[in-house]
């Protein structure tokens, strides 16, 4: 089968997407996400976005992870995927979509894309976790996705893989796991490296991470709205929020979102074979 595919970056969060309108999508999402998402034999991507029909909203974006895994809410994903549907008019600049029964909103703005996620939930300490022969103290928050957030020293000469992958599977947040972002404050807001569930690696940029780690320390700190993270892609995330005590409201996620590449993908019978040709690179595709 031919996929016709755009990759996206979302400050670095990288994404394959595929568009029901361009493309038969096959049933099999899970291995057509892994082959896609390949750094070394696919397009490489930490995840693909299939773009849906939806009855409630302008589209349905169905996120799965670059290990097949269905995924939860993806922040940047999601700011992506407006971007894609607003340039391929699919949507207008002020959008609706669906994603895990739940509509978000979105306002594309060239190449910044605004989106309001989800209240956060689940905030709570986590205190004296043994990982690596360390002590890890942190906070657990649900911004959409499942995240722990811990303070660190410093971050360049930290070991995100080792200690993400170890906080990842720790018995405290199973059994689904949770993905982990390691912080520091800056003069202007917070520095950020996340270990991302289900790519199970750190990636350069994580969206609802982002969300998390600026609430944790809006609850725990007092950082205020808005709260600028940047990601390990040197790119800026905005978090926007309300607060009224201990309640956090009314959340955007802000940052770019590009169309880098499009091209044609042959798809072997198994879908765990590809060969990609790419027919246009450009940093704004329409």
């Amino acid at each position: 089968m031919k996929l016709m595919f755009v990759k996206a970056s979302g400050a670095g969060n990288d994404f394959v997407v595929v568009d029901y309108r361009l493309n038969d999508i096959p049933p099999d999402r899970s291995t057509l996400a892994r082959t896609l998402c390949h750094r070394h034999l696919g397009i490489g991507a930490d995840g693909v976005l299939y773009i849906e029909p939806s009855s409630k909203a302008h589209f349905r974006m169905n996120y799965y992870n670059a290990d097949g895994s269905a995924g939860g809410m993806c922040g940047n994903g999601g700011r992506c995927s407006a971007r894609y549907a607003a340039l391929t008019r699919l949507a207008p600049s002020t959008m609706k979509f669906e994603a895990l029964d739940y509509l978000y909103d979105a306002v594309v703005d060239g190449r910044i894309v605004r989106l309001h996620m989800k209240d956060p939930a689940q905030f709570r300490s986590i205190t004296r976790l043994n990982v690596l022969d360390k002590i890890i103290d942190g906070y657990f928050i649900n911004t959409g996705s499942p995240h722990f957030v811990t303070r660190v020293e410093e971050l360049e000469e930290l070991d995100v893989h080792g200690l993400g992958r170890a906080l990842r599977h720790h018995e405290a947040f199973s059994p689904e796991g949770t993905n982990v972002n390691f912080t520091v404050r800056s003069r202007t807001g917070l520095v950020q490296r996340t270990y991302e569930r289900g790519v199970e690696a750190e990636t350069l940029a994580c969206g609802t991470g982002s969300v998390a780690s600026a609430i944790v320390h809006a609850l725990s700190e007092g950082m205020t709205s808005p709260v600028e993270v940047r990601v390990r892609s040197g790119e800026l995330l905005r978090i926007h929020f309300d607060r009224a005590g201990e309640r956090i409201q009314n959340v955007w996620l802000e940052g770019s979102a590009e169309m880098v590449f499009e091209g044609t993908a042959d798809i072997g019978e198994t879908l765990d074979s590809i060969s990609v040709t790419i027919s246009r690179v450009d940093r704004e595709i329409a």
